[in-house]
């Protein structure tokens, strides 16, 4: 499959790497000139836990690719996604297919500005990946990609890219209640990301008081509220399990949003927080902790970019 990936920073990285190790005619879209030359130069490299894996793929900005895609795969962060999406219009054939398991809400409703809604596939993943350097990604550990059509109708095309995915050893499924699994990971990123943002915490030490693991707790029971509003059944007790096990087993990780404040960069909190305050005011739901850690990041974040 001719695939495009936009956005060579961890996720798309991995993703790119195991499906061009895979066979598949990977390019990628950035717009970062230093990523642009070192990719370029030294091709995209991905260490994990078999080793050192190297691959020579095309890397420019979208206006050096001429012609459309069947597949083209979003991981800019949600902030970026419209002019990402703007950005590939004339790549967009009459098969092309949009992917999106980035972060937050409301991303693939902006891809469909430019890629008709039923031509757009929706996910979530939990595969650990963290970018060391300019084309360079670890990753060690395993998890999961599922997705489903945007629209919620069953296309055999799903199914396809779930199987190429998994192919490439990124362990995908097609499922039908990915709404579920998209709603569970917002309310762990609502949590997580928020209060060690807020408290310049790692994981460990937000987790280390009864003060932070209620504050996590109540965030993640308010965005839960908010999806049974939406008649979407995310678990609590999953999402509480996970984000127990992020404070045990993912201590000393700063969650993207904090390392984002400190580096003095734009983070994604409209994109999870202030997307499920969003829906909650649509549903009539209160979520009182998520919009004030919510206004919080905001005021860290215009003082910090």
């Amino acid at each position: 499959m001719n695939i495009a990936i936009v956005g060579a920073g961890a996720m798309g990285g991995l993703f790119g790497a195991r499906l061009a190790l895979n066979g598949q005619q990977v390019s990628f879209i950035e717009v970062a000139p230093a990523t642009i030359a070192a990719i370029g130069s030294n091709g995209l490299a991905l260490i994990d836990d078999k080793g050192t894996h190297t691959v020579r793929v095309p890397v420019d900005t979208a206006d050096a690719f001429p012609e459309p895609f069947e597949l083209i795969v979003f991981f800019t962060k949600g902030f970026h996604t419209r002019n990402a999406a703007r950005s590939v219009a004339h790549l967009v054939g009459p098969g092309t297919w949009a992917l999106s398991v980035q972060n937050g809400l409301g991303n693939a409703d902006i891809i469909a500005e430019v890629i008709p809604r039923e031509r757009i596939i929706v996910g979530m993943t939990n595969l650990p990946a963290d970018l060391k350097a300019a084309g360079v990604v670890h990753s060690h550990g395993d998890g999961q990609v599922r997705i489903w059509t945007l629209s919620g109708q069953s296309r055999p095309e799903v199914s396809q890219i779930a199987d190429i995915l998994s192919a490439a050893g990124l362990n995908c499924s097609a499922d039908p209640q990915v709404q579920q699994a998209i709603w569970e990971k917002v309310a762990f990123n609502a949590a997580l990301n928020s209060v060690c943002a807020v408290s310049g915490c790692n994981v460990g030490a937000a987790g280390s008081s009864a003060e932070g693991r209620s504050l996590a707790l109540r965030i993640a029971a308010e965005t839960v509220a908010v999806a049974h509003a939406l008649q979407i059944p995310a678990s609590l007790p999953q999402v509480e399990q996970a984000i127990a096990h992020a404070f045990k087993m993912h201590a000393s990780h700063k969650p993207s949003m904090l390392q984002d404040i400190e580096a003095g960069r734009q983070t994604e909190i409209d994109f999870i927080n202030g997307a499920v305050i969003e829906q909650g005011i649509k549903q009539g739901i209160p979520t009182p902790t998520v919009a004030a850690l919510y206004q919080l990041v905001k005021m860290m974040e215009a003082n910090a970019v």
